[in-house]
């Protein structure tokens, strides 16, 4: 800042401050939920808690070890979204997620198992009730249909299904699809280019129809929802259906799950990604059959969420790493004009059609997205994929560890706290602890209003522990005062004036303050980055009243009391408390010329 000779100007700021916590308060009324109310913590107003179940494809418990790596991760992406004061615990082969407030939907999806995989698109029709046949069709066709085909056949197989199906939705229907015979002769279904650079394969001028082979009565479809069943023993069945490379049983398959596209799917995030497979999208209204994955979520590098304002949707950018992205620049090359399916989870996010090659390793996925959907697929996407797959249980509500109790308690102690800061200021330095009151107040506001911000944009909570930080930055901020107050006061022993002190003072205090606050500031950082649970809530508020101290005394108080030096009134010892020193000076001045002249 500046030195006794540099002209000071303390209006701008004054007025610096003034436009940042006026903008900071209009953020608070006019965005959001326009409640200026921080968001608290699981110990103060309770919250929400989820357990999920771990599963494994062939039945057997989880390891520990396994559990152990799902619990970071899941605690990754907690972080990533910004939640502080969530829990996530090992009980058995059970994780326990809480967190903060009554959205049980985030810990939901913090348990998502995020299993990515590309695949190409072999065929796509309307699940039952989605809409009129022939909206979609195979990979690269128009959307009437398959060239040369009535709109809703699909191929290699005649219209109306395989001899004997009753139509979806004719009276008389059963409520669950027969396993329906296959048909006698079936025409190739259509199947994406090769990969990555062979030439697409031509048909035969007059390809000679074969019999389809029956499928295996094991293979039929299973009854949907029969939960007797162990779920290993219902995965492998599934895989069985959906994952088959025999064509009679694709067209099954497609068949069948066209008509349980709303059902909880028993393998979700158990596919294997070397087979084809069978599956819905996540909206319910397209079944696909798709061809063996090409690049896995493993391949991912970073993945981020924004606004398209192009298409004015939510997307989720995604970068790949340099092996998945030679891949996926081969294959897009390869494969220009038919489509690609994302899969997570074994549903089909999107399912774009590639418009031309994407080299540089940063692709897109597109969906019906919101600003809060696309961040969490984002942050799943990130952090990679659990090993294990969870089935989550009802939301419970959790209530308040400690209770509003302990937060009058808490607010209790700090009101005390800085009423004795208050009051010491006001004894020891009279009408200049008036400097100091208006400068913690001034921080006070602040710190409300960026804690209203941090809850509503990061979901950041303030619990228990986080009060305590921000009872000890009082005392921070106090400590600046002191600091700078006791320069000034060794300025006035050495004979300077009230006025002409506060300028010398503050040049040599600013570096005293500024290093004090950056010891502080560590000590905070470190113990934020090293500690766990509720420690992290402590560090962080202390970090972050330690950096207003620094932005309160240099645009606040030191303005403040540069004002208060150009006024006489300010100067006189019963009012700024230096009466004392002042004495000091003249019996030091006094001392000195009476050695002069001796």
């Amino acid at each position: 800042m500046a030195s006794s000779s540099t002209p000071v100007h303390p209006a701008r700021y004054l007025a610096l401050f003034l436009v940042l916590l006026v903008g900071a308060y209009l953020l608070v009324f006019l965005t959001g939920d326009k409640r200026a109310e921080p968001k608290l913590g699981i110990d103060l107003q309770g919250g929400t808690r989820v357990t999920l179940t771990a599963r494994t494809p062939d039945g057997s418990p989880p390891t520990r070890d396994a559990l152990n790596q799902a619990q970071q991760i899941i605690s990754a992406r907690v972080n990533g979204l910004g939640v502080s004061g969530s829990e996530v615990i090992i009980d058995g082969q059970n994780l326990v997620i809480t967190v903060p407030g009554n959205d049980s939907s985030e810990a939901r999806n913090l348990g998502q198992t995020a299993r990515l995989y590309i695949r190409p698109v072999i065929h796509a029709i309307p699940a039952q009730g989605a809409g009129p046949p022939g909206q979609a069709g195979p990979q690269g066709a128009p959307p009437g249909g398959a060239p040369g085909l009535p709109p809703g056949v699909v191929p290699g197989m005649p219209p109306g299904g395989p001899p004997g199906a009753v139509p979806p939705g004719a009276a008389g229907a059963p409520a669950e699809a027969p396993a329906p015979a296959p048909p006698a002769e079936t025409a190739p279904a259509p199947q994406p280019r090769p990969f990555p650079q062979q030439p697409a394969p031509s048909p035969s001028p007059n390809p000679e129809p074969a019999p389809a082979p029956a499928p295996p009565a094991s293979q039929a479809p299973p009854a949907p929802g029969n939960k007797n069943i162990p779920l290993a023993t219902r995965i492998q069945d599934e895989k069985k259906l959906r994952q088959s490379s025999e064509q009679a049983i694709q067209i099954l398959a497609l068949q069948f799950q066209a008509t349980r596209c709303g059902d909880d799917d028993v393998l979700a995030g158990n596919d294997d990604p070397n087979l084809p497979l069978v599956t819905c999208s996540q909206d319910g209204k397209e079944v696909y059959l798709l061809d063996k994955s090409i690049i896995s979520g493993e391949g991912i590098a970073n993945a981020s969420s924004g606004l398209d304002q192009q298409r004015g949707e939510y997307v989720v950018d995604v970068e790949f790493k340099k092996d998945a992205a030679k891949t996926w620049a081969d294959f897009t090359a390869a494969n220009v004009g038919t489509q690609t399916a994302f899969v997570l989870d074994s549903k089909v996010v999107s399912a774009p059609q590639i418009q031309e090659a994407i080299p540089g390793g940063r692709t897109q996925i597109t969906g019906k997205f919101t600003a809060d959907s696309a961040r969490e697929l984002a942050n799943v996407l990130k952090y990679g994929s659990l090993p294990l797959s969870f089935e989550s249980s009802e939301a419970e509500t959790v209530s308040a560890t400690l209770g509003l109790s302990s937060l009058r308690a808490g607010l209790i102690a700090g009101a005390v706290g800085l009423a004795l800061v208050l009051l010491y200021a006001l004894l020891y330095y009279r009408v200049l602890g008036l400097l100091v009151a208006l400068s913690l107040v001034a921080s006070g506001a602040m710190v409300f209003a960026i804690l209203v911000l941090l809850g509503r944009y990061i979901n950041y909570t303030l619990d228990l522990a986080g009060i305590a930080g921000l009872i000890i930055g009082i005392g921070t901020t106090a400590d600046s005062f002191v600091v700078f107050f006791e320069r000034i006061k060794d300025e006035i022993r050495e004979g300077r004036s009230f006025r002409s002190a506060v300028p010398r003072g503050w040049s040599r205090a600013r570096k005293t303050i500024l290093s004090g606050n950056a010891v502080t500031f560590l000590a905070a950082a470190v113990l934020y980055f090293l500690a766990i649970g509720q420690v992290k809530g402590f560090a962080f508020t202390l970090g972050l009243t330690t950096i207003l101290d620094v932005v309160v005394v240099f645009l606040v108080t030191w303005p403040l009391l540069y004002i208060a030096s150009k006024s006489p009134t300010m100067a006189k010892p019963s009012l700024n408390g230096l009466g004392a020193v002042q004495q000091i000076a003249r019996e030091r001045r006094a001392a000195a010329h009476a050695a002069g002249r001796g």
